[in-house]
Parts: structure tokens; C-alpha cells; sequence
């Protein structure tokens, strides 16, 4: 899949690297930088992603792309695999958590930038050459950032989905950090860009905090089925504007559609019925997007001449993939549900929105009246002069000698010619709303790459590429046999004040050759007491007198209350 591998190589392009580099038949021609971030500090920040074409590294876009790439996996997965894409992007994501862990230093305290856009924009240097400033900046109890502890808690969980299979201890350490993130962003609230101010320039959170709350508890909930998420989603969402605000744009800082979109795919998988009604609201606000991107809507997105989605002229194309993504998911969605969506000018079938967001990738990928492919590298026109440093300076593996800060600018920014590496993949900001676009280094509204427009893009293609292959799609990866089971039975049964209460007995066996370890298991649909398990947040534990399940070994826990039995998984644990 060509386009897929296109992505991929972008991916390794706008990355910092370090140790656990991208390969190198994908390219060859970045080194290491960054490899002293967050010294100064006292913490270890290596890895990540540079946001765009320049050298910091933005907390709250960051995140985004992660929770992106990772919504892409999750639903297509499998035709990432069919593709030989799928391990590429697993890579990728876990790039920017294995980053994100580290940010998140303790419980109360994340950082959410290295180095900042001031120092940064009076200087034109490649990475790996770089004299300007890399101090750390971090949220904490007396400096809150809800949005940017919102954002990363929905980028962990989002990625413990990935890594469920293939890597169970490293999903249980993400789900982990997901709910400590989510805690810190709910009970310590206020907008990030008023604790690093430097980031207000450049990463203002417009939106305020609300949607990233909704979004990680979505998020908390999709990955752990804990009721406690969704009970907070549904009892939360006019507070916070998830069933209140009815939006046309998706993106790094506005996410109500995501999560109206998340909720809707809740809602018609029949999960929590109890909920309904609320997540009827979210379903409404979710489709009022979608019409009004298809044009059929009450208050529809401007297109250009082209008919290209078009929000802003300084980098467009962010709406558009992630517009694009949300077509496409849901299209799948309302397909597998048997339903068509009702807009304000007419019914949108699933065949029309996936037509629709097909439409957006032609002419991302030429099909446009320019003829230009706005992602480098592929077909015959496409960008020359990316704003985007290290793309536009001489390779360092081809000549190491430094390049300093006016060096850049005189030397190669104000160059008049195509760059010396090929930022293969990236797709740029794109046209104005007359189609009209100018290839120049300087012209960075339209000719800057960023992270955040393509982590969206690897699930549409794998879908316009390898099809629809069901609602409920599971990554295929070499997964490990599930190694517990859990049998429940109702004991015993006893009427009172008019109710039945039953006592359902809980055995849970470890199944693998190995002892089990830190086992976390969660429950949902439980209404009455839990005796013989420890409590661990809104999970539990083994109980005091266990640490560990040999294997073949089983324990017993008991709970009570009036109605089926509890939904009841082993999210976490640890085989040694």
C-alpha cells in the first residue's frame, strides 16, 4: 500500500529521534537531536514528536496525533495488517507514549512542552544542530492544564487499545497513567495555556478544557468498559458542551465532534441502555458535523471552488483529515448499524459519507484543480520548498559541518530552490479557499507539514484501500491466548422489600504456563458490595492476603446485588 507507507515515512520524518530510531530504509537521511531534553529540569525527555517544521515539542498536538494514529488502529488494524502497515504504526504510536510516560513524571504533573516557539522562530536550524533554548515546561496542582491532562489521558488510554494484545503489560502501564491523568485533569481544573504561557501563542486552547474532558473520559471508557467513565460522560455532557455544542470543525483543540462521534458508536452498540437519551444528544451533535460537512446540513463548512472542506487558510488541512476520519468511521458505524443519518436538507446514506471523504483524499492526493498532491512525495506535483527545517537543510549525514541559527535563514530558508530531502508523506497546509496555492518555503500557512494532519489520514486510507471488515474490528496482531478465565454463578437468592438480591460467586483461574502479577480487574454493571478483592481507584485488586496467581491457580470473590450478573474483565496484569 503505497500511500500507507507514505504516512509511515512522514511519521519518522517529523519525529525527533533518539534511541529506538525509524528504520533506516525509511529514512536516511535524519540523526539523533534532542538528546539532552529536560536535563535542565532534572527529567527525561527524550523522544517524541516535533509538532511541525520547527524544533519544540507542543504537549497538547502532540497528544492529539497519538490519540489519532491510535483511534486509526483501533478501527483499522486489520486493514493496516492486510497492508504490512500495521507494525509501522504501532511503532509510531508507541514513539509518542513511550514520550508521554516520561512527561508525566508523577501523578500531579506533566509536562507539556520542550523548548519554546520564540527562541525557536528567531532560528532556522536542523535539529540536530540546535542552540536554542530546551528548558521544560510542566503543569502541576498550583499550574493546571485540564485540556493538555484531558488530551494525554485520551492518548494513553487510546493507545492501551493498541497494545492490548501484543504488549499487556505496556497497555496496563498506559491505563495506568490514563486515569491518573484523567484524575488530575478533572480535580485540578483551569486551561493549560495559562500554566506555560509560552505555548499561548502557538497552541492556545480555544475551547477551554471541556471537550478534552469528555473526550479522555470516552476514551477511559472505550479502553476499559468502566461504568464510572461513562456515568461521567453522560452526567457531564451539558455542563461541559458535549450534547450542547453543535461545532463544524474537529481538530487538536476543538474535540466535542470526536466525542459525539465516540458516544454515538456507544449508543449503537447498544452499550450502557441506561444512558440512551444522553447519548441520543451526543449522536445528534455528532451528525449535525457530518451534515454539515456532506453540505446538507442547517449551517454547512465552506468548500472551495475545488471542493475541498475549508475552514481556514492557515494550515486547512488538518480539518479536512480529521474530518475526513470521522466521515469514514462513522459511515462504517451507521453501515453495521443499518441506518442512514437525517440531515436538515436530506438523508446522508453510509455510501455517502465514505464517497464524501473519499472526495477529500483525491484531492489532497491531486485530484484538484491545480493537479498538485499535497502530500510530498507523491505523484508528479507536488510541494518542493516545505516549510520544514531539517527538510530544507542539507542532510547532516551528507555534510555534518554546523549550521547555525543565521546560517539557516541566509543559506537555505531564503533559498529559491526544492529541498534537499524529500519529506516523503507529509501532507502540508494546503490551498486558500479559491484552490489557489504557493509553493515557497516562507508561504508557511500553506506549504508547513504537520503531525496532526496526517495521524488521521493512516486509518482513511487503510479503509479506502483494504475495505470495511466489521463494527467491531479486532487488531490482528499475535495475541496471546486470553489467560484468565472468570466463572460466575448465582449461590443464592433472597427477596427483600420487594426486591431479589442474589449472591454471585466469582472465580477467577490464571490459564497461562506463567504467575500472574498486578492484577487489576474492573467491573461494570455492579450495584451492591464486593468482598475478597482489594480496591484500586474504580478498579480492583487482588485482595490483602495475595500478591500473585500461580499458574493453574484460581481465587474466589463474591458480590452482591439485584439484578444479572456484572460485567466483569482483567484489564491489567503482569505474567513473570
Amino acid at each position: 500500500m503505497t500511500m500507507g507507507r507514505l504516512l509511515a515515512r512522514a511519521f519518522c520524518s517529523l519525529r525527533p529521534r533518539g534511541p529506538g530510531t525509524c528504520p533506516a530504509t525509511r529514512v536516511k537521511w535524519r540523526a539523533n537531536s534532542g538528546l539532552l531534553d529536560g536535563k535542565a529540569n532534572g527529567v527525561d525527555l527524550v523522544g517524541g514528536y516535533y509538532d511541525a517544521g520547527d524544533n519544540v515539542k507542543f504537549g497538547l498536538p502532540m497528544a492529539f496525533t497519538i490519540t489519532m494514529m491510535s483511534w486509526s488502529i483501533v478501527e483499522y488494524g486489520k486493514q493496516m495488517a492486510a497492508s504490512g502497515e500495521l507494525g509501522h504504526a504501532m511503532e509510531a504510536v508507541k514513539w509518542g507514549t513511550d514520550y508521554l510516560i516520561k512527561a508525566h513524571s508523577e501523578p500531579f504533573v506533566l509536562y507539556g512542552e520542550v523548548g519554546d516557539g520564540n527562541t525557536d522562530h528567531f532560528c532556522w536550524q536542523r535539529p540536530e544542530d540546535m542552540t536554542t533554548s530546551r528548558l521544560a515546561y510542566r503543569i502541576d496542582v498550583n499550574h493546571p492544564g485540564s485540556d493538555l491532562a484531558g488530551e494525554t489521558a485520551a492518548a494513553m488510554a487510546a493507545a492501551s487499545m493498541v497494545f492490548r494484545h501484543s504488549n499487556p503489560a505496556y497497555s496496563c502501564q498506559l491505563l495506568s497513567h490514563a486515569k491518573q491523568l484523567f484524575e488530575f485533569a478533572d480535580k485540578y481544573r483551569g486551561k493549560y495555556d495559562s500554566s506555560i504561557t509560552v505555548a499561548r501563542r502557538y497552541y492556545r486552547s480555544y475551547s477551554g478544557y471541556g471537550d478534552e474532558l469528555l473526550w479522555a473520559a470516552a476514551w477511559l471508557y472505550h479502553a476499559t468498559h468502566n461504568r464510572c467513565y461513562m456515568d461521567y460522560l453522560a452526567n457531564n455532557g451539558g455542563s461541559l458542551g458535549g450534547t450542547g455544542w453543535a461545532v463544524n470543525e474537529f481538530g487538536w483543540d476543538v474535540k466535542y465532534a470526536g466525542v459525539q462521534v465516540l458516544a454515538a458508536k456507544f449508543l449503537l452498540q447498544g452499550k450502557e441502555a441506561q444512558h440512551a437519551p444522553v447519548l441520543g444528544k451526543y449522536q445528534q451533535k455528532a451528525e449535525y458535523f457530518l451534515c454539515s460537512c456532506l453540505g446538507k446540513g442547517a449551517h454547512n463548512v465552506q468548500r472551495t471552488t475545488g471542493g475541498l472542506l475549508f475552514r481556514q487558510r492557515w494550515n486547512n488541512m488538518q480539518f479536512v483529515t480529521n474530518a475526513a476520519f470521522l466521515l469514514t468511521i462513522y459511515s462504517d458505524y451507521i453501515a453495521s448499524a443499518g441506518r442512514n443519518v437525517a440531515c436538515a436538507a436530506g438523508t446522508a446514506s453510509p455510501a455517502e459519507l465514505l464517497l464524501f471523504a473519499k472526495s477529500q483524499v483525491d484531492y489532497i492526493l491531486g485530484d484538484n484543480p491545480r493537479g498538485t498532491s499535497y502530500m510530498v512525495g507523491y505523484g508528479k506535483s507536488y510541494p518542493r520548498q516545505v516549510h520544514h527545517r531539517v527538510s530544507s537543510i542539507v542532510s547532516i549525514k551528507a555534510d555534518p559541518s554546523f549550521v547555525s541559527c543565521r546560517e539557516g535563514y541566509d543559506t537555505w530558508y531564503s533559498r529559491k530552490a526544492q529541498d534537499p530531502n524529500i519529506l516523503d508523506g507529509a501532507i502540508v497546509g494546503g490551498p486558500d479557499d479559491y484552490d489557489d496555492f504557493a509553493d515557497e518555503r516562507d508561504n508557511y500557512e500553506q506549504t508547513e507539514p504537520t503531525t496532526y494532519n496526517n495521524a488521521p489520514m493512516l486509518g482513511v486510507l487503510a479503509r479506502l484501500h483494504a475495505g470495511h471488515s466489521g463494527y467491531n474490528q479486532l487488531l490482528p496482531v499475535t495475541a496471546l491466548s486470553p489467560p484468565f478465565t472468570i466463572e460466575q454463578k448465582a449461590t443464592t437468592s433472597w427477596e427483600s422489600k420487594g426486591r431479589i438480591y442474589y449472591r454471585y460467586s466469582t472465580v477467577v483461574t490464571n490459564k497461562s504456563s506463567k504467575i500472574a502479577k498486578e492484577l487489576v480487574i474492573s467491573i461494570s454493571k455492579l450495584y451492591g458490595p464486593v468482598w475478597g478483592l482489594g480496591k484500586s481507584g474504580n478498579d480492583y485488586t487482588f485482595p490483602a492476603w495475595l500478591d500473585s496467581l500461580p499458574a493453574g491457580k484460581s481465587f474466589e470473590f463474591v458480590y452482591i446485588h439485584s439484578s444479572s450478573p456484572a460485567d466483569i474483565i482483567v484489564s491489567c496484569y503482569t505474567l513473570v
